[in-house]
């Protein structure tokens, strides 16, 4: 019976270290998947038997999660801002805060006349770059990253969502050799000090890609501050940058956006209260020349 074996596979997660709440949601988000079933069907027809082969393809995720390979690499997909991405362990899994970016982000281009010109910097799955192109068709988008296989998924995601057309894949580090300027430049840099490494889950630490994880320097913020000093020679005059940061970094980032130039619009905080996100412009003297 299909119920009993994810009540048993969520035993074992929990024996794999995985917190009793996130284990049921995994172990039915995996039955779910090989099944091809959405919940009400799955809630339907939990009591019959698994169909021929998808039991052993769920006992063959159910030991992948148990070495704490994360859901979304297992099934391949992860929705952002109710659309379907593919990822792989080529890309950052999407995170619900950085959909914080996104809500800024349409809040400013609502009021901004034209097409604007956005810049995804560190695009990895190309979850910001295709979403923002879907829902603002006027715009243009450049996004960038120095990983080839992950250009490689964020194309196959533009293509899903019908924006291939407006949105530029280029491989380059920040903004090197792109041309400016630009009304909103988007980062989700690497910012996590190599230090915390051991303080991070089984699932980021042993599978997501370092190169998006771990930011260069003591800090961690050697990339931060290679955005901003990239969006301080690129922003337009009434552009925005949006730029999110770790917990606790925000000090850090506030005074390395004002030593690049920058004038801090506002600071966004997440559903749980804490810093996040740096929303920032041209000084007004600079934005006027």
């Amino acid at each position: 019976m299909i119920h009993a074996l994810v009540v048993a596979a969520r035993e074992r997660l929990i024996r794999a270290g995985i917190p009793p709440d996130q284990a049921s949601i995994d172990a039915e988000v995996l039955a779910r998947h090989v099944l091809g079933w959405d919940r009400a069907k799955y809630l339907m027809r939990r009591h019959e038997s698994f169909p021929e082969h998808t039991a052993d393809r769920f006992e063959a995720a159910i030991e992948q999660r148990e070495r704490r390979v994360p859901v979304a690499y297992i099934t391949g997909h992860r929705e952002f801002w109710g659309l379907d991405f593919e990822v792989s362990p080529a890309v950052l899994i999407p995170r619900p805060e950085t959909e914080l970016m996104v809500e800024a982000a349409l809040k400013f281009l609502s009021s901004t006349a034209g097409s604007p010109r956005i810049a995804d910097v560190g695009t990895g799955s190309g979850c910001l770059a295709v979403t923002l192109a879907c829902e603002c068709p006027q715009a243009t988008v450049v996004a960038t990253d120095v990983s080839r296989s992950a250009l490689a998924v964020a194309r196959r995601n533009a293509s899903r969502h019908g924006v291939t057309a407006r949105v530029q894949f280029v491989a380059t580090s920040f903004l090197d050799g792109v041309q400016p300027p630009f009304d909103l430049i988007l980062a989700n840099p690497p910012y996590v000090p190599r230090s915390h490494e051991a303080t991070l889950s089984a699932d980021v630490r042993n599978h997501e890609p370092a190169l998006a994880v771990f930011g260069h320097g003591d800090d961690g913020l050697d990339d931060v501050r290679e955005v901003l000093s990239h969006a301080a020679r690129r922003l337009a005059p009434n552009g925005r940058l949006m730029l999110e940061f770790g917990f606790g970094q925000g000090p850090d980032v506030r005074r390395d956006a004002e030593r690049a130039g920058l004038q801090i619009v506002d600071v966004l905080k997440d559903l749980q209260g804490h810093e996040r996100t740096l929303v920032a412009a041209l000084p007004t003297s600079r934005a006027a020349l």
